[in-house]
């Protein structure tokens, strides 16, 4: 019998190592070593042949000498439209047939019900869909409630099984064009002597799809839980693995969810959808901005109008903040939906560069409409939120602002600032504030909506507050 070899993974980063290490050398974090069992290389004779030949498939097709770089045809490969605008756009325009895409977030999120609802739609398509964790009469009851029409009866077919070997057979039977897999962490596979969801289960099961994938098989769709920290379960091994990585998110209290690109080998990762989650599923949101935005914030102090970009996608959001005396003596600092650290960089500038003594109050900062904003855009809306809470005056309506603010307190310019002009027009906002290094680009007189430029901090408050 071959000997059983033993490595130890990171599931934080993927390394490997041949003992168990207390912090990883790559990534620096500590007990995120696992132990991982290796399949032992097998004859392929009697059940085996399968496997073996699942392994070499990927290589079936194609040449086996070296190729040079100007002797390699590439031809643009028509992608599948899943006939939802904000998930082809994640996507990058479209599935890519032969992709091995996945898609995590939170339990409850929606993350069923998206796929479930968007492969209802391709009446066209051939789809299997393989349900690890729920029978077949339970997704037909979230099929009716998603308004099931009966044009999916014959073109999705439904399949409860997780075994690998057995899914590879139903698909060599069925010839499907696409296949959805929920989820990864409940399919396991014979070569590996461990239970589902362990790092050998997933890493193993991954790879035989992928290969199966760029072998002419179909399109492969994962569905994937998330650990308490909120990174996918297998993390960054399943991740390398394969070829797309959504991430869903949301927080449940609200209607709106956000679909991310974190990983996409056949697109940009700079794109974001938006949906509403109503009682009849997922509704894609064309126009966030109109969503996020309230018309009663007239005469409240503490909101300012951010003019932010995710991808290439502009839209509005509301920053809220709350300055108040500490009551305990130490300074609270509460954040919602944007980054803490960076708040605190912006208090500091705050009190070094403008004045404001702010250490002894507390801030409390909230994003509507339950959204995380990454774009550094938004710092001028929230120093100004926080300045007109703290002086208790109301930023006049029909204002919105753009910019990042460093730390000398200067206003530092931002990207596409014509379409977040643009943007702000079409809503109807009749002023808006933007980095004056910004205004090189930019032609006022062009626009129907009165631009003006700030260099500091401070010439920002004197345009806001006089």
């Amino acid at each position: 019998m071959a000997k059983q070899t033993t490595v130890y993974v990171c599931d934080n980063c993927g390394q490997e190592s041949s003992k168990w290490l207390g912090k990883c050398p790559s990534c620096g974090q500590w007990n995120t070593f696992k132990e991982f069992h290796p399949a032992p290389a097998r004859r392929s004779s009697g059940s085996d042949a399968m496997h073996s030949l699942r392994s070499t498939a990927g290589a079936a097709g194609t040449a086996s000498r070296p190729l040079a770089l100007n002797d390699i045809k590439a031809e643009q490969e028509p992608r599948i439209d899943m006939l939802d605008a904000e998930l082809n756009r994640v996507l990058g325009g479209g599935l890519v047939p032969g992709s091995l895409v996945l898609l995590g977030g939170e339990p409850g999120i929606g993350k069923s019900t998206l796929v479930l609802q968007t492969i209802m739609r391709l009446s066209h398509l051939k789809i299997l869909y393989v349900s690890g964790e729920e029978s077949a009469r339970q997704i037909k009851l979230r099929a009716d409630r998603l308004g099931g029409d009966g044009q999916e009866g014959t073109s999705l077919l439904i399949v409860c099984d997780t075994s690998l070997e057995n899914i590879f057979a139903h698909i060599d039977a069925e010839r499907p064009d696409l296949v959805v897999i929920d989820s990864i962490q409940t399919i396991e596979t014979e070569a590996v002597e461990s239970s589902p969801g362990s790092l050998s289960q997933i890493r193993e099961c991954a790879a035989a799809l992928l290969r199966h994938a760029k072998s002419g098989g179909p399109s492969i769709i994962l569905i994937g839980h998330i650990t308490k920290e909120g990174t996918l379960a297998g993390p960054k091994v399943l991740e390398h693995i394969v070829d797309t990585v959504l991430q869903f998110e949301g927080d449940q209290h609200y209607l709106y969810r956000i679909l991310r690109s974190q990983k996409n080998r056949f697109g940009s990762t700079s794109e974001l959808g938006i949906y509403e989650m109503l009682s009849s599923g997922l509704r894609p949101v064309q126009n966030p901005s109109e969503l996020l935005l309230t018309d009663n914030q007239e005469g409240l102090s503490g909101i300012a109008i951010a003019a932010t970009i995710e991808g290439v996608r502009p839209f509005f959001i509301e920053a809220q903040a709350l300055v108040s005396t500490a009551a305990y003596g130490t300074a609270q600092r509460s954040v919602n939906g944007f980054d803490y650290r960076r708040l605190n960089m912006l208090l500091a500038v705050l009190e070094k560069r403008v004045g404001f003594k702010l250490a002894q109050k507390d801030v409390f900062l909230n994003i509507a409409g339950g959204l995380r904003v990454t774009d550094p855009a938004i710092d001028l809306a929230i120093i100004a939120a926080i300045l007109s809470s703290n002086v208790d005056t109301p930023i006049e309506q029909g204002v919105a602002l753009t910019g990042e603010v460093g730390l000398s307190g200067e206003i530092r310019p931002v990207s596409r600032i014509e379409q977040r002009i643009a943007e702000a027009q079409k809503l109807g906002f009749q002023r808006i504030v933007i980095p004056a290094a910004n205004l090189k680009a930019v032609n006022p007189k062009a626009w129907n909506i009165q631009i003006l430029p700030a260099r500091k901090v401070e010439d920002a408050f004197r345009t806001l507050f006089g």
